[in-house]
């Protein structure tokens, strides 16, 4: 086996080097030929003007004038094909070369048609409808002139406190894999040339999910083995989906900061992986290697270069030092026209040379920015992506001719709809709930009171306030407010109480060390409950909340996370039964901030705890269970689907071969729905400690009332494959057992043998 592995290896590395010395563009190298060391330095440089979208601290001066002078590469933050142009216009008439611009934008979920926060769309476990997202993502965003995409991002999350999980797919690999692979696809589409396509960028390299203490660009410390084969997957998966560029992240990797890390810039993502795009790093994430303590701008300047960065964002230590560290040997010229020529090479794909106005065509915007048919599948993208946690005496769906009190400070908000990392929209055309509920069901008898603000603390309100009024506190007392909540509730039928995070909460620097509902929701929610109406709770987040006292109030609940420009009309469908929720988590949920990192496919111990009450010398908590508040995969519907007859079709099979699982499944209740079937393997021994099961295949399969379907999911050769202590991707023989079911709690099984 040690041979073939070494033997396999020579052949990927020797095809590798062929990929790296792939075949050179006449055009990019004609003018590479032209260009002064000035010019080629003036590629990597990325600028925002300011005046347009916010994503970071610092704003870049003269951005006009060094346009003019051959030293910006790419422009971010600024949207229009009336402003695109006039920038292009400096670029392509007053310089000497006339290389045009790139230009950047953070488009996370949607454009101005914006989808649910990234970790909503995730728990659709619909590829399609994922991808679907991404392209009409993109062909907006291109009809305002906006070429490269800082999407998307596939960090593995495993800690809720950081907020940064709002923006990825959550805590599984296989599932993150895909969805960046549908992301690329949707992004990019199968021609870049197309106005309508843009360039795609996974991000962030990498590891930036498992931030220390779940705190905002902290340090990331883990072995090689963890990274390859938990965290690392995604980042493979879109470079093998062809993304075209690749952002750094602010952390450490083995002590060495992303931006600078020759080992993950070089080793990694071009020898090992065969990236041939460009890199680029993130906002002056540059410059903040000094702070990490690696010297000064020019040091770290050249060490990124060195270590295989290719485009500097913001920070400008490129521009102003490269020149300088040439001339002192600390950087080669090589090195210089080599992140220059990927930056041009990124132009040629896009079209740029052949025309620098081909993304800039002001008829577009009217007709393809947040027009009917994008609004639909809005629409669509957030009902998918709501999770039922709870049906208390199966109160939902509801009647659409009863008195509903409508009571929550997200109840009728627009400023919280649209959910972090969503600066290219509109928040003030999104829909509340309140307007979605009235529009869906008319004859209902529905009334609104706010009965509480999102926190009373001012000092939160401030901190998260920084790009708008998301935390308003109203001028009422709290007192006032909730008294009128409660008379409201106790003229009613039933309550619907929208309660939980604003947008900011949640996302970049939006770190939160308790993750429970604010203390004057939480007492809201306890009120209404007292007045004995059935209540059903609303819940939106850009993470998984602490709710264990929630979820054993007698309520419903329906976790819809920040669902986007349609947000109330979402809403309203699944809660008048329009559509059936059949969205899963792609998160675990804890009891408690303690139980923090915890994930579905968590290792076993020596001393494993055997049972749910608490033994001496096992591991386990004094204070808390092992087990999460809701796990991985999780989401119930108001139909019930029943699993039956697990089935494998050989019980042994030998290295390479495939095998397939097969499941009966039912729906046995009331409702036509849809379920997410989910398939987890356990390598019972292997050379180093296996996770207790990992999800390695799910089909969303859509059953009428009564309907029985037979589901069959084929293990592949790779899905029994890890990475080794020598980081050798391998398969051992031994016993494998396989679970399916409705989430990772699944205890049907089934098992094989691997010869």
């Amino acid at each position: 086996m040690r041979k073939f592995n070494l033997f396999v290896a020579v052949l990927f590395f020797t095809g590798l080097s062929s990929l790296q010395a792939q075949e050179r563009i006449p055009l990019v190298e004609e003018l590479l030929a032209k260009m002064t060391l000035e010019e080629k330095i003036g590629q990597l440089n990325l600028l925002t003007p300011g005046g347009g979208v916010a994503t970071g601290a610092v704003v870049s001066q003269n951005v006009e004038a060094k346009i003019k002078a051959g030293q910006v590469g790419g422009l971010f933050g600024v949207a229009s094909p009336e402003k695109m142009k006039v920038a292009q216009d400096f670029a392509v008439n007053d310089t000497r070369l006339k290389i045009p611009l790139l230009f950047g934008s953070d488009v996370i979920h949607g454009y101005k048609t914006t989808f649910p926060i990234p970790l909503g769309l995730a728990a659709s476990w619909d590829l399609d409808l994922i991808e679907k997202t991404a392209r009409i993502a993109a062909i907006e965003a291109t009809a305002d002139g906006i070429n490269w995409n800082f999407s998307p991002m596939v960090d593995i999350a495993r800690d809720p406190r950081w907020g940064r999980i709002a923006e990825g797919a959550g805590e599984d690999p296989y599932l993150g894999s895909a969805i960046a692979k549908a992301m690329v696809k949707g992004y990019q589409g199968n021609d870049l040339s197309l106005n309508n396509t843009m360039l795609a960028t996974v991000k962030h390299i990498a590891l930036y999910g498992a931030s220390e203490g779940g705190r905002d660009y902290n340090s990331v410390d883990m072995s090689k083995v963890k990274m390859y084969n938990e965290y690392l997957p995604p980042y493979k998966a879109a470079v093998d989906a062809g993304v075209a560029s690749i952002m750094t992240s602010f952390n450490d990797i083995d002590g060495v900061p992303a931006s600078g890390n020759k080992w993950l810039l070089t080793n990694l993502l071009r020898e090992q992986w065969g990236f041939n795009g460009f890199v680029v790093s993130d906002y002056t994430s540059v410059n903040e290697m000094i702070a990490h303590g690696l010297g000064d701008l020019q040091a770290v300047s050249a060490l990124a270069l060195n270590a295989g960065l290719d485009m500097d964002m913001v920070g400008e230590g490129f521009l102003t030092t490269l020149k300088k560290s040439l001339e002192e040997g600390k950087v080669t010229g090589d090195q210089i026209t080599q992140a220059c020529r990927r930056i041009l090479e990124a132009k040629y794909k896009l079209g740029l040379f052949n025309d620098p106005y081909r993304y800039i065509d002001a008829s577009r915007p009217a007709k393809d920015i947040l027009n009917e048919e994008h609004r639909k599948v809005a629409r669509e993208a957030a009902a998918r992506s709501f999770v039922l946690f709870k049906n208390h005496n199966n109160i939902l769906p509801l009647k659409k001719d009863i008195k509903i009190a409508l009571v929550g400070p997200l109840a009728n908000n627009k400023n919280n709809m649209l959910g972090t990392w969503a600066p290219t929209g509109d928040p003030q055309l999104s829909v509340p709930i309140l307007e979605g509920l009235k529009s869906v069901a008319p004859k209902a008898t529905i009334k609104y009171a706010k009965g509480a603000n999102i926190s009373d603390d001012p000092e939160l309100a401030k901190n998260v306030n920084v790009f708008g009024p998301r935390i308003e506190i109203d001028e009422r007392s709290p007192e006032e407010m909730l008294s009128e909540a409660l008379s409201l509730a106790n003229k009613s039928d039933i309550v619907v109480a929208v309660v939980g995070e604003a947008t900011e909460m949640s996302g970049e620097a939006a770190s939160r060390s308790d993750l429970s509902i604010p203390a004057s929701q939480k007492k809201l929610i306890r009120a209404l409950v007292a007045t004995g109406k059935p209540v059903a709770l609303v819940l939106m987040s850009g993470r998984p909340l602490t709710i264990p006292e929630e979820l054993a109030l007698p309520v419903s609940i329906l976790q819809v996370w920040h669902p986007g420009v349609e947000a109330g009309n979402a809403v309203a469908e699944v809660l008048f039964g329009d559509y059936n929720p059949a969205g899963k988590l792609t998160a675990t949920w804890p009891v408690n901030v303690g139980q923090i990192p915890i994930y579905h496919s968590m290792k076993n111990t020596g001393r494993p705890a055997t049972t749910e009450s608490f033994q001496k010398f096992q591991s386990n908590y004094l204070d808390a269970p092992n087990a999460p508040l809701l796990p991985f995969g999780y989401g119930l519907s108001y139909t019930q689907f029943e699993y039956t007859d697990p089935s494998i079709e050989k019980k042994e099979i030998g290295q390479g071969e495939s095998v397939t699982i097969t499941v009966s499944l039912k729906n046995t209740g009331n409702y036509d729905g849809e379920e997410v079937v989910q398939l987890y393997l356990r390598d019972v021994v292997r050379s180093i400690t296996p996770p207790m099961r990992e999800l390695k295949g799910f089909k969303k399969v859509f059953l009428k009332q009564g309907e029985s379907k037979s589901v069959s999911i084929t293990l592949t050769p790779d899905d029994l494959k890890f990475y080794n202590s020598q980081l050798d991707f391998v398969s051992e023989p031994g016993e494998f057992e396989v679970f399916i079911g409705t989430d990772s709690n699944a205890t049907d099984k089934v098992t094989f043998t691997l010869k």
